[in-house]
């Protein structure tokens, strides 16, 4: 059997159980192997709905893009319209409040694209939100985001208000009128489906609560089942996460997914097995089986890395991740808050080991069409923290975490 026959006939099997690969995927086009001329079967267990793969480009606001693609799962879980929502809007919100903080803590913070999950949320508590094609910050002339100069003008800017030490009262209008050139002025009122909304009324129309998202961690320098500010740049507003034991921490993803919950996950991707263009991220035991050429640039999407070796080609064994491992990981910069992603789906391999299906926000630009798929013990090592509803936390953990 030729590996196109096999894709073909497992994508066959998969329809006959009514498994999908998401709404971005037509059936037909679901991958149930990683890649081209690789030996993986993948068996979906659980798949959730997904609006379709977006393209981040050369900017850093992978948080804003994996965040929103979870909210609007969350709407069609919750019965509503499917809508694309505007990453950039929310992009376009942030930057101000964040030079605020900045010069208020005499530069003494991270200012840059990154950001987190509950920024997103933030945003839409205070400012609402706008359907994508309201809104993309796209001037009609480019074809994907390119946020590096603007990044280094609004850096440039809040750098010499700090530097003068008596800052003016000018300023916002120089970091407003940065944003306004580069990613376009913030409608105030729109038309949509022939009714009028403003940023407000359109996020009470989208119908999510943002206090019923929360975030998930775990690591051993804070009590468990307490709440603490993850200690990483791109916290800027240092919300907090919830702190669980690696093992309870995996049991609300599966708990969530099994349940029809989405997650938005925030991990470390400079690992040597995490390889989108192989849809691939894994931990193999025998570091031998994987190689590298190149350097990972900052904005991962263009990264200039070439990946390879047989743990892409075929399974291989992986580690035991242990709360020891993950920790020292932490605490030696080799885990960072790299990239924000959407997890939508459970599958195991033709040997048993469980792998997530991720979508990510860099275009269709792999065999998996946007996707690929994270080993269990990939993320057991590599999750930051994830955002999910609090009705997908088992009911004995939201007891010991004190949520109602």
């Amino acid at each position: 059997m030729t590996k196109k026959e096999l894709v073909k006939k497992i994508a066959v099997a998969a329809f006959a159980t009514g498994l999908t690969f998401g709404a971005a995927h037509a059936q037909e086009e679901v991958k149930l192997t990683n890649n081209e001329g690789s030996e993986y079967q993948f068996n979906v267990v659980k798949s959730l709905d997904a609006t379709a793969v977006k393209n981040q480009g050369r900017s850093g606001t992978c948080w804003s893009f994996s965040t929103l693609s979870f909210f609007e799962t969350e709407m069609e879980r919750m019965g509503k319209e499917k809508i694309d929502l505007s990453p950039m809007f929310v992009v376009r919100h942030t930057y101000p409040d964040k030079a605020e903080k900045y010069i208020r803590m005499h530069g003494n913070l991270n200012f840059g694209a990154g950001g987190a999950f509950h920024d997103v949320a933030y945003v839409i508590k205070n400012y609402g939100i706008v359907p994508f094609d309201v809104y993309t910050g796209l001037d009609e002339n480019a074809k994907r985001y390119d946020h590096m100069e603007m990044d280094d003008v609004l850096k440039g800017i809040v750098d010499a208000v700090v530097k003068q030490k008596q800052p003016s009262t000018y300023w916002r209008n120089a970091v407003e009128g940065t944003l306004d050139s580069y990613v376009g002025a913030l409608p105030e009122k729109f038309e949509y489906n022939g009714k009028e909304y403003t940023p407000e009324s359109f996020a009470k129309e989208v119908g999510l609560n943002m206090d019923d998202y929360v975030s998930i961690t775990s690591y051993t320098h804070h009590p468990f089942y307490n709440q603490f500010a993850l200690e990483v740049p791109d916290n800027w507003m240092g919300l907090q996460s919830y702190n669980l034991p690696l093992d309870e921490m995996m049991q609300v993803m599966d708990n969530a997914l099994m349940n029809g919950y989405s997650i938005a996950w925030g991990a470390d991707v400079s690992e040597k097995g995490f390889n989108y263009r192989a849809g691939l991220a894994i931990m193999p035991e025998d570091a031998n089986t994987l190689s590298v050429q190149g350097k990972d640039s900052k904005y991962f999407n263009d990264a200039g890395a070439q990946k390879y070796g047989e743990a892409f080609i075929h399974p291989v064994k992986e580690k035991e991740i242990t709360q020891e491992m993950r920790q020292e990981a932490f605490d030696n910069f080799q885990t960072t808050d790299d990239h924000g992603m959407h997890i939508v789906g459970i599958a195991k391999d033709q040997k048993g080991t469980k792998y997530y299906i991720v979508k990510n926000s860099w275009g269709k630009s792999n065999y998996c069409d946007g996707y690929f798929y994270a080993s269990e013990a990939y993320t057991k090592y590599k999750t930051m923290n994830f955002m999910v509803h609090r009705d997908a936390i088992p009911k004995e953990l939201k007891k010991k975490l004190g949520i109602k």
